[in-house]
């Protein structure tokens, strides 16, 4: 029988190691950056739009999300070497303003062209060809805000997988004291118990004004007072609040 040497089978082992921690796997830097938001801190090479700032975040389970002002992206992230490898992208398509469309679209090119990645500590650096971007861990940038005590304005509305923006100049808005909220509809004051526990918020004895209101505030109104239906999941990311009722729908809002 034929033995191998030891520098041989020790090359096999690596290779077989290699192998199986290709790009999307489970070790390496996808175990370091699993569960983990970050946010841009510096971008070199582009000027981002008006009051945006690019947030990155690794979903457990191979996953990517990124949103850079508009819309949110999502796709599959793997590792090859030094590189970021980004595939099944895809998009939400939510109206925004030409500023922030090209630069959803430019976020899109950037990832699909896989650029180079470092991480060290709670800082996560993207090369491109052309441009750099530099993140910092969003719980080191920005942490959680309470859910009780702080104003949450309404931006988008969600329906199953579908994400809408709200009526232009409009403002739905919902603040928590103890066991009780208050906000706006958009068009009506909201008032009610909001029984929190760790994941969810149950909603009951919702009262409401009887203001009359226009077909595009009488639908943000329908939205939200169908998203405080009963026992809703809610989770709070840094100054983002989404609330998702069994029903379907859904709501994110803004604290301030």
């Amino acid at each position: 029988m034929r033995i191998r040497s030891a520098p041989a089978v020790i090359l096999l082992l690596l290779l077989l190691l290699s192998a199986c921690a290709g790009p999307g796997g489970g070790g390496g830097e996808g175990s370091r950056l699993a569960g983990r938001t970050f946010l841009s801190s510096e971008v070199t090479g582009r000027t981002l739009a008006a009051g945006t700032q690019l947030q990155l975040a690794f979903p457990e389970g191979g996953k990517l999300s990124l949103h850079g002002g508009c819309n949110r992206l999502a796709g599959d992230a793997g590792f090859d070497v030094d590189r970021l490898k980004v595939s099944e992208l895809s998009s939400t398509n939510l109206g925004c303003d030409k500023a922030r469309h090209e630069q959803d679209e430019w976020l899109m090119a950037f990832l699909k062209a896989g650029p180079r990645f470092a991480l060290n500590g709670d800082e996560l650096v993207l090369t491109g060809d052309k441009e750099t971007i530099k993140f910092v861990d969003r719980k080191v940038a920005r942490p959680d805000k309470p859910l009780q005590g702080t104003r949450w304005v309404v931006e988008s509305l969600l329906d199953g997988q579908t994400a809408g923006s709200v009526p232009q100049g409009t403002q739905a808005f919902l603040r928590f004291d103890g066991d009780t909220f208050t906000g706006s509809d958009g068009c009506n004051q909201l008032s009610g118990k909001a029984i929190q526990g760790p994941s969810t918020i149950a909603f009951s004895e919702i009262a409401t004004t009887r203001k009359a209101c226009a077909d595009d505030l009488a639908a943000l109104s329908a939205a939200v007072l169908a998203t405080l239906a009963g026992e809703v999941t809610f989770k709070i990311d840094s100054d983002v609040l989404e609330l998702r009722s069994p029903n379907g729908k859904g709501l994110i809002a803004r604290g301030s």
